[in-house]
């Protein structure tokens, strides 16, 4: 089979609507989870050809979507594909400022969506899966603020930290199986999305690092969803994918 399956998290907006538009080739199958559906993936999926699937889907419930992949992993025929992949990409900042001015509801949602639900979700897909006689990754989308500690931004980095460690323990774990997942948390670099404009528009007086922020953009220094999304599918394509369960794009 050349036929593959890819599961996208996120992928309403940003570097993950980039990637599922690559992702729709033909004979290819696609199941977004997103907050919202994009009509734009649906009319391209009938052009190319490809077998496109979207559920609206709070991630902040990751009970109740892990549940509904997991149920609907288990009816599916594995036979059909040549591998299957799950990319959590899904992710929210929180309101930006010093921890002692959060709001507990608010930074609660960003832990869920940014760590909890890829971990029930990756639990789901593997429960699911691993009796598949096929190849299965998993691949996380990190950040470099998980691996670099910045003021203003404790929720953030904190889920993507928790993120990289996860993915390292998982690999541990799927090492130890006779075809166990490929895993891999990779940090995409910095791109021109809604979150770099959150940061660029952020209170100075509450946000230490927004100049810097402001002189990527002005740099030109960040590179387009499509630029990044096209990186992150061929390292997702790498012979050696899961060598490292935490990477970078430049690796």
């Amino acid at each position: 089979m050349t036929q593959h399956f890819y599961i996208l998290t996120g992928a309403s907006r940003g570097m993950g609507l980039a990637m599922a538009q690559q992702l729709l080739q033909a004979g290819h199958s696609l199941l977004c989870i997103s907050r919202q559906t994009n009509d734009t993936l649906d009319s391209l999926a009938q052009t190319r050809g490809a077998t496109l699937l979207q559920w609206s889907q709070d991630l902040a419930d990751g009970v109740a979507a892990s549940a509904r992949l997991r149920a609907w992993l288990q009816t599916q025929t594995p036979s059909a594909w040549a591998s299957v992949s799950l990319i959590n990409n899904a992710g929210v900042i929180p309101r930006i400022g010093p921890m002692s001015q959060a709001d507990a509801s608010d930074l609660g949602h960003a832990l869920r969506v940014g760590l909890e639900a890829p971990m029930q979700l990756t639990g789901a897909f593997l429960a699911a899966t691993e009796h598949w006689p096929l190849p299965r990754k998993v691949l996380n989308i990190s950040s470099g603020l998980g691996r670099k500690a910045m003021a203003s931004q404790a929720g953030y980095c904190a889920a993507k930290a928790g993120m990289d460690h996860f993915t390292r323990c998982l690999a541990l774990e799927e090492a130890l199986k006779p075809m166990g997942a490929k895993v891999c948390s990779l940090a995409p670099g910095v791109i021109d999305t809604d979150m770099q404009i959150q940061l660029r528009g952020a209170d100075a007086s509450a946000f230490p690092d927004q100049a810097g922020f402001i002189q990527l953009k002005a740099g030109g220094q960040l590179a387009s969803p499509a630029d990044a999304g096209a990186r992150v599918l061929a390292f997702l394509s790498r012979a050696n994918f899961g060598a490292h369960p935490v990477s970078d794009i430049r690796d």
